[in-house]
């Protein structure tokens, strides 16, 4: 049987997670925080890592303690590991988690965590149900905690790591996150879809304003054109009169309208495939919550629009922020949420009479 290998500190582990597993990463939470670095430790301090026929289960990580962890020695770690699994251990005076914590060290850090981006494995042939150790690092992510690697060398391993074990919509995913608040620090330039361009002051909000006109109405409308934009502190930005007046439509700037009106001019000359589309820039302040589909509706019908072309949209960085995760709960139904970093996907909050699955599942 191999050598147990050298166990880094939790300290280091837990500083590398978050470099290794960036913003938009599925689960990010799960995967980067403290639970999850003690599960790493742990998995080296059994040596379960892969090639060496050794692996945890989670109970392990509940047992384990400060004290124990601080001995680091072979024989130190190999009596932990014997006793740690026999049906007669004791637990220690100070362990890290309470027993019924390793529901979500196995349900949350590792199988929908660390096993879904390939940075754990599992053992074949073991029953799900068993209570057999199975859980191992998977051997070139077990590298990246090597304390020697460091600075650029660090930064190389870590990228080669992503781009051969994060799936194609992960790094994507990850990409424009990063690519978002990157264009936050600084002014951001949104081109409308008749070509025109407006400048929105640097911030998340203008970041995914810029997604929700450049992206999302060229996929998920036919014909889109920019009615209204406006930022923060209810800043005009842009506002096309002609069309309004053009469509029938009548827009009172005094009223609580929303960040973005768009309109989709559809494919039909007779205007009955014509959409407007209100849509709330979250990074800060609400969704479109049921009360604000209330006034928007009242305001859309008052303007002279129809209630049956119109549609709500609350737009997101990523569906793993915590400003998504905070809003998620009040977000109105009849509406649909969109995120920048997922942006050939939709959710839709259907309301109405439950319709059967069936009839919601794609044509096959």
């Amino acid at each position: 049987m191999a050598s147990l290998p050298l166990v880094p500190s939790v300290q280091l582990i837990a500083a590398r997670l978050p470099e290794i597993f960036p913003e938009g990463t599925e689960n990010r939470n799960y995967v980067v925080r403290e639970m999850a670095a003690r599960t790493v430790f742990v998995m080296f301090y059994v040596g379960a890592v892969q090639g060496a026929d050794r692996w945890i289960r989670p109970s392990q990580v509940t047992d384990m303690s400060d004290e124990q962890a601080a001995q680091a020695d072979d024989e130190a770690r190999k009596a932990w590991t014997a006793q740690s699994l026999s049906s007669k251990k004791d637990r220690p005076a100070k362990p890290w988690y309470a027993p019924n914590s390793r529901e979500p060290v196995r349900d949350e850090t590792l199988r929908s965590g660390l096993i879904v981006c390939r940075a754990v494995i599992e053992r074949e042939g073991i029953p799900t149900t068993s209570s057999l150790p199975k859980y191992a690092l998977e051997a070139e992510f077990a590298a990246l905690f090597d304390p020697s690697l460091s600075g650029a060398d660090l930064g190389v391993a870590i990228a080669a790591w992503r781009d051969s074990h994060l799936s194609k919509a992960a790094l994507s995913r990850a990409r424009l996150v990063k690519q978002g608040a990157a264009v936050a620090r600084d002014a951001v330039v949104v081109t409308f879809p008749n070509g025109e361009k407006r400048s929105l002051a640097p911030g998340p909000s203008s970041s995914i304003a810029k997604a929700v006109i450049e992206v999302f109405a060229p996929k998920f409308l036919k014909q889109p054109a920019v009615l209204w934009l406006s930022e923060s502190g209810n800043k005009v930005v842009a506002r096309d009169e002609g069309l309004a007046t053009a469509l029938g439509l009548k827009i009172d700037p005094s009223k609580a309208l929303p960040d973005i009106i768009l309109v989709d001019l559809g494919e039909d000359v007779s205007g009955s495939d014509m959409l407007v589309v209100f849509a709330e820039v979250v990074a800060s302040d609400g969704p479109v919550s049921r009360e604000r589909k209330v006034v928007l509706t009242t305001l859309a019908l008052e303007a002279g629009f129809d209630e049956r072309h119109l549609a709500f949209l609350t737009a997101f960085m990523d569906r793993g922020s915590s400003q998504f995760k905070k809003s998620v709960t009040e977000i109105a139904w009849g509406s649909f949420a969109w995120f920048a970093s997922e942006p050939d996907h939709i959710i839709e909050l259907r309301e109405g009479q439950p319709t059967k699955l069936s009839r919601l599942l794609p044509p096959k």
